[in-house]
């Protein structure tokens, strides 16, 4: 190792990567207990910002100059850079959102924004979805923010020793909404925050048994999402004389219609997913997971459950199986104003997970004829919110980088690339032309039900997933960086 070669995780000692670890996980119940709520709950309140200054007085710690913006009121996100000699090509981008979706208080065991440390776990909004990287990439930057300061340099302006390319790290608000009011208008208003060789985001890197193997699925495309709102239309009419046209009994309808799941397709990034299987898994296995994800041969709406087969676990199951169709899910039901009133109106929000070559017309055209020209009739369909699907390269050295890191610190691993049903702020590093990969590298327990916890009751990372991932994360930036 040259003198100004920057330190592999095994190259540093056990104690400092405990004193690590203790202090991220410190940040990680810190963070739990800024409730970012998005939306803002109550109305008006700026747990983003708060959310942000935090963030920022610990990179001003560190030792670096970081920026708070605040473009709509109480959605702050903040952004630094940390430098490198600029000899290794365009910077490596960390990213994280500081929003979290609401938390109903009563459901949990645990209080939803205490961030406590119990039986192994941090428990709270946002330990998975999505805090925990946040803490981590902190650390990561921490770590090469101490090297500088060792050296006898300034973090905030002088190339950290060893480090070849910048690195930016940017955490935003409102990505739990689409991220107009955080990554959108950072893309619009200081895209220079962004531009990077490549990004490391939410969402991937994480341990999966399948098969009695373990994946790290990386996340390399998203699925699109359409979001709707749909108007059922009845009579309104006294409760003592039931009637047909309740648009509550209708709305019932037309929920159990949507609820059947679509033919499966094929896309190109699961057809990688599945090329990368065969070639580890026995092809038993790998068959049985492709049958439980398309469908029996009968009825492509109707799959084997990969769970049953002990294949996966359910969670995994139905992870696997979203992202081989176009899925509808309801979310919200509202109808009626007393209980011996029917209701004319009801309104049902759905929300869409597109695959790609999906469009949103071809979306709404299938909610359309799932209803039938019955239901239809009665109902009006309208777009709320829509973002297409995203995709990144694997022939990047960026990916490379992430696969062998995974492999040096697990040899047993399977990493793979994966498509995620769910969507991220990388829809809007696109229009950049920022690769973005997800990389929360997590070693999880069989027995974790990780997938259930993204926006689940009693979210919670455990401290032996984080105490793994941390040194993977700095080798992942040490490799591409340094």
């Amino acid at each position: 190792m040259a003198v100004l070669d920057l330190p592999r995780a095994a190259d540093l000692t056990e104690a400092s990567w405990d004193r690590a670890h203790e202090r991220m996980v410190e940040d990680l119940r810190q963070l739990i207990r800024i409730p970012s709520v998005n939306p803002p709950d109550p109305p008006g309140s700026d747990g983003e910002l708060r959310a942000a200054r935090w963030i920022a007085g610990a990179l001003t710690e560190a030792g670096l100059q970081p920026t708070v913006v605040e473009p709509f009121p109480g959605r702050g996100s903040v952004a630094a850079r940390l430098r490198g000699d600029g000899t290794g090509g365009d910077p490596l981008l960390l990213l994280s959102h500081l929003d979290v979706v609401p938390a109903p208080a009563a459901e949990w065991s645990h209080d939803p924004f205490g961030g406590h440390l119990e039986d192994g776990y941090v428990w709270g909004r946002g330990a998975v979805d999505m805090k925990n990287l946040l803490a981590m990439e902190l650390a990561v930057v921490r770590l090469l923010a101490e090297r500088a300061r060792a050296a006898g340099l300034d973090p905030a302006g002088d190339p950290v020793p060893g480090l070849r390319r910048d690195v930016l790290v940017v955490s935003t608000a409102d990505e739990e909404a689409g991220g107009h009011e955080g990554i959108g208008w950072i893309v619009r208003e200081h895209p220079e925050w962004l531009l990077a060789a490549g990004a490391l985001n939410e969402s991937g890197g994480f341990s999966v048994e399948v098969g009695g193997r373990r994946l790290y699925p990386i996340q390399v495309a998203e699925k699109g999402f359409a979001v709707y709102r749909i108007t059922v239309h009845g009579t309104w009419g006294h409760g003592s004389m039931p009637r047909e046209d309740n648009a509550a009994v209708v709305a019932a309808r037309v929920i159990g219609r949507l609820a059947t799941p679509g033919a499966p397709r094929i896309t190109d990034p699961m057809r990688r997913f599945l090329d990368v299987l065969s070639r580890h898994l026995p092809p038993e296995t790998a068959k049985a997971l492709l049958a439980s994800a398309m469908g029996d041969g009968v009825d492509p709406a109707r799959t084997p459950d990969p769970a049953a087969a002990g294949l996966v676990e359910p969670q995994t199951a139905r992870a696997l199986q979203a992202l081989f169709r176009d899925t509808i899910s309801v979310g919200v039901v509202r109808a009626g104003i007393k209980y011996n009133v029917i209701p004319g109106r009801a309104t049902i929000d759905i929300d869409c997970r597109v695959l790609p070559g999906t469009s949103e017309a071809q979306m709404r055209a299938d909610v359309v004829d799932r209803l039938g020209s019955d239901l239809a009739a009665v109902c009006d369909v309208d777009l709320i919110i829509f973002g297409g699907t995203v995709e990144s390269s694997i022939d990047t050295d960026l990916y490379r980088v992430l696969e062998a890191t995974i492999l040096d610190h697990d040899p047993d691993a399977i990493p793979v690339p994966t498509m995620m049903p769910f969507a991220t702020d990388a829809k809007h590093l696109a229009a950049l032309g920022v690769p973005c990969y997800g990389f929360s590298p997590l070693l999880m327990l069989p027995e974790e039900r990780y997938f259930e916890r993204f926006h689940g009751v009693d979210e919670r990372i455990s401290l032996s997933a984080l105490r793994w991932g941390l040194p993977v994360l700095y080798d992942a930036v040490r490799r591409f960086c340094g």
